[in-house]
């Protein structure tokens, strides 16, 4: 079978997953047969699931545009503040944020709960539980196993850059833009469940003695019961997140 050229180009912060020598520059690419946009974009490496626009000779395509050979293929990340008009999503939109996030993640999961988002964690799911989770529950999947958001049946992920929890928390919050939909304190840190007001009865024999008498304001989850109240933990996460601009 003779073999076939088109031209790659990647945009933005989709350079980090190419090679060194490939990035930010026109990839002549070769391959046999009319294979699928999507699957010669995850053979150069970068995950379908970070890719939020694709043009073929300056026409918007999906996944499935099939390539014959002498296309000029341009590849966008996500936007965070383009207008793409009346452009086809490559992926259906989320209504909601909700999150998954593989078992490294464990930290950003309390951030993100505290925050207010909807974020499923457990230390010991398998990659396959990870994606049925994802695809039955609509739940973006977040990790750094890039080979975990290259599997055909995720729809919903998002690969995170940076190492540090809250640095990660500042990725996430631009990249799906979550800034306004900030809600803190209205999420379980330790189970992700919903947190509603609770009354010093409520607390009493679940919190020191010490804070019993010194608070009036408590609330419980409503999932596995743990009591919350304001103190000094609150005012160090506050001066933790504004380091990193997330202020609440």
């Amino acid at each position: 079978m003779s073999k076939c050229h088109s031209e790659f180009r990647f945009y933005g912060e989709l350079n980090d997953f190419l090679q060194p020598s490939a990035r930010r520059r026109t990839l002549v690419h070769e391959f046999t047969g009319t294979p699928s946009v999507k699957d010669r974009i995850e053979s150069l490496g970068v995950p379908h699931t970070e890719v939020d626009l694709i043009a073929v000779d300056g026409e918007p395509v999906g996944f499935d545009r099939l390539l014959a050979g002498g296309e000029r293929v341009a590849v966008y990340p996500t936007f965070q503040s383009l207008d793409l008009g009346d452009v086809e999503p490559l992926r259906p939109p989320l209504q909601e944020p909700r999150f998954v996030l593989d078992v490294h993640l464990g930290r950003l999961a309390r951030y993100l709960r505290l925050l207010g988002f909807d974020s499923s964690y457990a230390n010991d799911r398998s990659d396959d539980e990870l994606l049925a989770l994802s695809r039955g529950e609509n739940r973006v999947l977040l990790t750094r196993d890039v080979g975990l958001l290259e599997r055909a049946a995720l729809v919903y992920g998002g690969f995170l850059h940076e190492t540090d929890s809250r640095l990660q928390l500042r990725e996430v919050l631009d990249r799906f833009r979550l800034q306004s939909r900030i809600a803190p304190l209205t999420r379980c840190a330790r189970c992700n469940g919903l947190i509603g007001p609770a009354t010093p009865a409520v607390a009493r024999g679940r919190v020191p003695g010490g804070v019993l008498r010194e608070q009036r304001r408590f609330s419980r989850c409503r999932g596995c019961g743990q009591v919350y109240w304001p103190g000094g933990h609150l005012t160090r996460l506050r001066a933790r997140l504004a380091e990193i601009g997330v202020w609440f």
